[in-house]
Formats: C-alpha cells, sequence, structure tokens
C-alpha cells in the first residue's frame, strides 16, 4: 500500500534560522538542571524533520505485527509526557529549527545555545575537530537497559559505518547517535531518460539531455558528482574492484581535493551550467512534476517525496544510483558540551530524548511524515520492518525478491528479511528508501575537509556560478 508522507525534509534548502528566545541565549551549562524542578532541555533540527502530529484518523497505520500507529501530538509533547513517567522528572523541550548545516553552524558561532543538534556527517565531523561535542555515555549503549532503544535497534550496517567514520583517530560513532541516512543519485523519468544515461555521473553533461536535467546548488553534493564523472572509468575496472582496500580507495578517490583535482571540477562544472536546466534548492521536484526536466540530482529521501508527487499524476518516476559510487550520507544527534557542560540530568534527558524517538513506533510515525530513512532497523521488533512490507510490498504474480538483510538483520536474528515488491518499487521508492546491498558496497562518506580546502573549493564554485570558466 502506498501512502503520501504528510511533510517532506527540505535537505540543505536556504531558510533563515528559526532561533530560540533571546532569554534562553545566555542559557548555557552554568545553569544545573538538578537544581531545578524542570529540566530545559535546548533542542535544534532541520526544518520538518519530527513528527507534528495532527494526523488524520484516515492516516492511522495498521502493521500485520499487530501495531497501530498515529500522530495525535507532536513528537515533543508525546516526550516529555514519557520522560515524566519513565524517570519522574519534568523535561521542558525548547525545539528550534534550521535551514542548513552553515546557518546552524553560525547560530553556534553568535551565540545561541542548545543542548542537542542534528548536523550531517561532515559537520559533525567539524564539531568534533573543534571539540564542541560530548561522547555519548557507557550508560547509553547497554543493551540491557530496556529504555535504550537506539543501542537495540540501530542497523548494524550503519553503526559500523559510523564507527569506521574517523576524525583524527576519533570515531564519529562515539560522539553521534544516527537520525536519517541516505544516497545520492539521478530522479528520472523513464519515458524519455534510459536507466543506462541514469546510472551514469555523466548524465549532468548529456547533451541529449540539453536544458532537461537539474543539479543541486550545493557546492559539497556537485563537487561530489562531479568526483563521480572524474574516476567513474577507473572505478569501475576489474583491478580497481578486486582490491583488497576497495573501500578505502574508493573513498580516497571521491575525497580527493588536491589543487590539480579542485581546478579540474571547476572546469566541469562550467561545462554543466551550460548543459543543466538550473541549479536549483527545492525547485528540482516541482520541476520534474510539470515536465519541465526529465531527471534530476536528488537526496534520496526527497526522491521519494517527487516520485509519490508525480504518482497521484499519473506520472511514473525512477532512482537510479550511478554504477561506480554515491554519496553515502547521515544526519545524527549530537550533545553539545556549551549546552550540556557537566549537567549529568540534562545528558540524561537528552539521550533519553534520542532514545524516545528510536523506539520503533516512533521512527515510523517519524519517517511517515517525514518522508526520509532513519537508522533504526528495531532489533528483535520487526515494526519498522513491516511497515516497509506495508509501504511497498506486493503480492503480484510478477512481484521480485528485495533482500534487505544487510540492514534489518542483527546477531543471532534468524529471520530472513527479503519481501516481495513490485519491479517498479525496486527501483523506485523502496529502491532510493533502502538501496541494495550492492549500492551500498559502492557509497563513501564526504568527509570534512578543513577550513582551507573548503575555502578553495568555495572560491571555485562562486567563480563557476557567477563568472564563465574558460
Amino acid at each position: 500500500m502506498i501512502m503520501k508522507y504528510k511533510a517532506f525534509s527540505i535537505l540543505f534548502s536556504i531558510l533563515l534560522v528559526i532561533t530560540l528566545p533571546l532569554a534562553l541565549c545566555s542559557c548555557g551549562s552554568k545553569n544545573n538542571s538538578s537544581n531545578n524542578e524542570e529540566i530545559v532541555l535546548r533542542i535544534a533540527n532541520w526544518e520538518e524533520y519530527l513528527d507534528e502530529g495532527d494526523w488524520d484518523d484516515d492516516e492511522e497505520i495498521k502493521l500485520e505485527n499487530g501495531k497501530k500507529i498515529i500522530g495525535r501530538n507532536t513528537m515533543i509533547k508525546d516526550f516529555e509526557k514519557w520522560y515524566e513517567k519513565t524517570y519522574h522528572k519534568k523535561v521542558k523541550v525548547e525545539y528550534s529549527s534550521f535551514g542548513t548545516n552553515e546557518d546552524m553552524y553560525n547560530q553556534l558561532t553568535i551565540g545561541d545555545t542548545y543542548d542537542l543538534i542534528c548536523p550531517s556527517e561532515y559537520m559533525i565531523m567539524k564539531l568534533l575537530a573543534e571539540k564542541k561535542i560530548l561522547k555519548y555515555s557507557d550508560d547509553f549503549w547497554d543493551i540491557s537497559n530496556s529504555e535504550n532503544y537506539y543501542a537495540k535497534g540501530v542497523s548494524p550496517y550503519i553503526k559500523k559505518s559510523l564507527d569506521q567514520l574517523k576524525y583524527h583517530g576519533q570515531s564519529v560513532g562515539d560522539y553521534t547517535a544516527g537520525y536519517m541516512w541516505g544516497t545520492l543519485g539521478y530522479v528520472y523519468n523513464p519515458k524519455y531518460v534510459s536507466r543506462k544515461d541514469a546510472e551514469d555521473w555523466g548524465l549532468l553533461l548529456n547533451q541529449k539531455y540539453h536544458k532537461k536535467v537539474t543539479a543541486k546548488d550545493s557546492v559539497r553534493d556537485c563537487y561530489f558528482a562531479v568526483r563521480g564523472m572524474q574516476t567513474q572509468k577507473q572505478i569501475l575496472t576489474d583491478e580497481f574492484q578486486k582490491q583488497a582496500d576497495y573501500q578505502k580507495k574508493l573513498s580516497a578517490l571521491l575525497n580527493d581535493t588536491s589543487d590539480q583535482s579542485i581546478q579540474s571540477a571547476g572546469e566541469i562544472l562550467s561545462k554543466m551550467k551550460d548543459n543543466v536546466y538550473s541549479f536549483e534548492t527545492d525547485s528540482g521536484k516541482s520541476d520534474l512534476v510539470s515536465g519541465k526536466v526529465v531527471a534530476n540530482l536528488q537526496w534520496s529521501g526527497d526522491g521519494v517525496y517527487s516520485m509519490q508527487q508525480v504518482e497521484e499524476e499519473g506520472i511514473k518516476l525512477r532512482y537510479a544510483v550511478p554504477k561506480a559510487s554515491t554519496n553515502l550520507w547521515f544526519d545524527g544527534w549530537c550533545m553539545l558540551k556549551d549546552g550540556i557542560g557537566r549537567d549529568k540530568e540534562k545528558q540524561q534527558a537528552a539521550q533519553a530524548f534520542v532514545n524516545y524517538i528510536s523506539r520503533p513506533d516512533n521512527v515510523v510515525r517519524n519517517m511517515y511524515y517525514v518522508g526520509y530513512t532513519s537508522v533504526i532497523a528495531g532489533g528483535k521488533d520487526q515494526t519498522i520492518y513491516n511497515y516497509i512490507k506495508y509501504m511497498y510490498g506486493s503480492d503480484d504474480k510478477k512481484s521480485v525478491d528485495y533482500d534487505l538483510n544487510y540492514f534489518f538483520k542483527q546477531n543471532g536474528d534468524n529471520y530472513n528479511y527479503v519481501m516481495k515488491t513490485s519491479k517498479e518499487m525496486s527501483e523506485g521508492q523502496l529502491y532510493a528508501q533502502y538501496p541494495t546491498k550492492d549500492v551500498m558496497k559502492r557509497s563513501a562518506v564526504m568527509a570534512y575537509f578543513g577550513d582551507q580546502t573548503n575555502k578553495k573549493i568555495s572560491r571555485m564554485w562562486i567563480d563557476m556560478r557567477c563568472f564563465s570558466l574558460k
């Protein structure tokens, strides 16, 4: 059964940050919550990236394991009630939102104080480098605690990816709890674009689609796409594929920021600028719906939204990940030193919030509302897997097997996570939300480059966008 999401996340769109009241800005770690009757927890998250409740009755989700899920209240309000009932202490959440990682960082720079934030992987690495975030406590990882839904339920694949992502020897997985994740690829209209073309990074340069494709107005995403174009022939050779350290070499190639690579990227981007319909922040989805373009470089979550929107109009779109490589991205929850400091009660409340939204039924609420994919598999609880079958399962004779064992299977779990779905979904919405294992093999996280390198890449981007490079 296919349902329309109530809302979608507009990642990296240029929006104004909604700041907390000025009175809160002066509050920092000096305020020890143990001296107050109520804990005040200040949270900053992306726009429309958490269930805001108020679902209609006909939106209730009824799963095969008997679970019935509906968002009556906001997730924040439900958390406050749950926390008081569970820990016998009142907590008041001051919730704020931001439009881009950079906006969020700027708010921190000018003195706004938060306890818990949800940046993307490269910004997490920047904050880690600047020693601004706290490690999660040992108690948080104790799977014998029935309330530790994150530790018990995070996908083994995602947990391993976060643990292996390091900055100066420190594991990102120690300092962040994942929230949503996905890939970078092309949403395309199969009526006009072949899957072979859509699985090639060079689609944005393909003259067949002159002024009929769009790219992200984002230097990082476009730089990654260009690195994909520059390296895909090398990556697809048998010699490269069979290397023992294939993943390490793949990441190194796609994260190359040498002066030569940056200059070459600028030249390719200038050609791309002449070929694409536009560099866009959010109009790509509507341009696909209206038919102005036939393909769009998109994050997987926005891809799901685009496909669902046009489905109502009788248009069938697909999602493709280039054969050579893709970007694996994460958004994750980080506790800030300036906000929490040494306040153990506040840290417990922050970690409890992460656990609460990692509870399987709440994961379903957030995925339904936001449209993106949670890092939580659910452990022994199959609610999330049942939800995926509810959304994309098919009993049709033409249905195909779709293997999700890499994401859902835990140690000691004997269940076989292979579902039946339509061919359409295996190349569309399901593929965008939960890519296959072979896609994950060719994925790489785009690292934090450091301030000096970022300046060089930003200068290249500005030159390309504002001037004609030759």
